[in-house]
């Protein structure tokens, strides 16, 4: 029985992942808009110039910060990326996408599945929103503890079209990222952002899936819908919304920490998650933490609709299994 739960949370996770992969790309590309960086104190340029009276002189020019492009909305931020790069750019990083809903979402599925078949009460058949939430807190966190790799690796591979060509990473797949990063930065790069990462998943197992079948519980119990799609659509919209707003400033914040690139012997630009927050607000104020919130409840909200739905279609095919 607790195998099935697993595999009915991951089957619907893919699925939901995969269909709503652009929106999450550009909701990454959204939250690292204003985002720079001070030049390396060590990278400078050489300028050489032919002077009479002074033959090998040499004249050291540190290098300017580019100042930060124009920030764009959702739609003008889709359009300019199918222009500049195409529109499978729109699929960069799905690979990622899939082993992470693979490793994360089965394991928070599968555990909420389970936390709630013992927290049920028998005699009422619901379960308290308290254990509800507890059950999600657990769940999020080791899910997200399991596929940190696949995280960053998504992340990485999303932000790597806005980059110079010059500075891309160029990841040929998921295995490629995740390979690469353990040669080159060592396999403690895979759990970079982990503290956020099981955060935020905390925070959006324990709204989303809680919030899902509070709101599914309240609408059959007041009787407003029968058991079907229209109540299993609006449950998991409502509970998209509440997630979304719960979780985008960690989400912010851990995209960030994630894709930021280090130099061999260069300064970090954040040294954790602390200084990344206080830095981001300083320097682009508080909104700055719901930066790409019209692309995350644009996501977050069919994501979970189709989770959802998807969710209980799958449970009805197989429950006799």
């Amino acid at each position: 029985m607790g195998f099935k739960g697993f595999f009915e949370g991951g089957v619907a996770s893919i699925i939901a992942g995969c269909s709503t992969h652009p929106l999450d790309l550009l909701k990454v590309r959204m939250q690292l808009q204003g985002e720079s960086h001070a030049p390396n104190p060590a990278s400078v340029q050489t300028l050489r110039p032919a002077l009479a009276f002074h033959p090998g002189a040499t004249i050291h020019v540190p290098q300017q910060p580019l100042p930060p492009p124009p920030r764009v909305g959702l739609v003008s931020l889709g359009v300019k990326l199918v222009q500049k790069e195409g529109a499978a750019a729109l699929f960069s990083g799905v690979s990622a996408t899939v082993l992470r809903q693979t490793l994360y979402s089965t394991t928070r599925m599968g555990l909420y599945d389970i936390f709630k078949q013992k927290w049920t009460d028998p005699k009422t058949k619901t379960m308290p929103l308290a254990s509800k939430i507890g059950a999600g807190l657990i769940a999020g966190g080791i899910g997200a503890a399991v596929g940190n790799p696949a995280d960053v690796a998504m992340v990485r591979m999303q932000a790597d079209g806005r980059l110079p060509p010059a500075e891309r990473r160029n990841y040929k797949s998921v295995v490629d990222a995740i390979t690469r990063m353990a040669k080159q930065e060592g396999v403690t790069s895979l759990w970079r952002g982990s503290s956020l990462t099981v955060n935020r998943a905390m925070l959006v197992t324990a709204s989303q899936l809680a919030s899902y079948d509070q709101f599914k519980e309240m609408i059959l119990e007041k009787r407003w819908m029968k058991d079907g799609l229209g109540t299993h659509v609006t449950a998991s919209f409502a509970a998209g919304f509440v997630a979304a707003v719960v979780s985008n400033p960690v989400d912010v914040i851990k995209t960030r920490v994630m894709n930021m690139k280090v130099e061999a012997g260069g300064v970090s630009p954040y040294s954790g998650a602390l200084d990344c927050a206080l830095k981001t607000v300083k320097a682009e104020g508080p909104l700055a933490l719901y930066k790409g919130f019209i692309p995350t409840i644009s996501r977050q909200g069919p994501f979970t609709i189709v989770l959802f739905v998807t969710l209980e279609q799958v449970r009805k095919v197989l429950k006799d299994f």
